[in-house]
């Protein structure tokens, strides 16, 4: 579970997050929805640790992000936006490179390894360097490290961008493997329909603020029957004509 409390994030005189609460359940996948600059990535620094809040506190399953930031960062796995990473490591390498960091036991990582390799259909290019790799077998690779210790809370950022239609299919179907275990999931997207299908909670970020947290249901309710996530976005954004690219 996610819990972030009045989380404050200000570059000089610039506020770009703005004392927002909110919590990603065990249980659920709560998506992360607001165009680009309404503070989603550093919401998503935050959390993981990678820039300190201005004000707030963020726990991940209980552990202060601040306090005790080693062990927070064993609960979660987190793929950030971007998968051009270790590019002169193989598949394999970087893989045990992750496993290596986590202390994961030899066995379970190989079991991993061969199990997620050939669901995301690039076993045959683990011996190949990640430089050599499309931007979709590079989203692959980056996913499986940041899995590879089983943390009970995933983050992930456009998880799905640059995979073919099965890998994407297949991390939903992680997702919603996961989260019916008992743990947490909270990724942002800017695909609607993808968040409307599979998100069991719903955050919308704009400028910095919260506009709505809960359940799409609950989102629903407010607005006209049978209104899609995307219509009441762009109504609680004041954008007609785009969502975030």
């Amino acid at each position: 579970m996610i819990e972030v409390k009045k989380l404050t994030k200000a570059y000089g005189a610039n506020t770009v997050v703005k004392d927002i609460s909110f919590v990603a359940k065990d249980g659920a996948i709560t998506g992360f929805i607001g165009h680009n600059g309404a503070g989603k990535s550093t919401t998503i620094k935050a959390i993981t640790g990678v820039i300190k809040p201005t004000k707030g506190n963020i726990l991940i399953n209980g552990i202060d992000i601040e306090k005790d930031a080693l062990n927070a960062k064993r609960q979660f796995g987190y793929v950030c936006d971007s998968p051009d990473h270790f590019l002169r490591l193989t598949g394999l390498e970087y893989l045990n490179f992750m496993a290596d960091v986590y202390d994961t036991p030899t066995e379970g990582r190989a079991k991993f390894i061969e199990e997620y390799a050939k669901r995301f259909d690039i076993y045959d290019s683990l011996g190949s360097k990640i430089l050599s790799y499309s931007h979709g077998m590079r989203q692959k690779i980056m996913i499986m490290g940041a899995l590879i210790h089983d943390p009970s809370v995933w983050i992930l950022d456009e998880p799905l961008t640059g995979l073919d239609p099965q890998s994407a299919f297949e991390l939903k179907q992680m997702m919603r493997e996961h989260v019916d275990k008992g743990n947490s999931v909270f990724f942002s997207t800017h695909v609607l329909e993808v968040a409307e299908k599979l998100c069991d909670e719903i955050c919308i970020i704009k400028s910095g603020e919260l506009l709505f947290t809960g359940t799409l249901d609950e989102l629903k309710a407010t607005h006209k029957a049978n209104a899609s996530l995307e219509n009441i976005f762009l109504e609680l954004t004041d954008v007609k004509n785009e969502t975030e690219a």
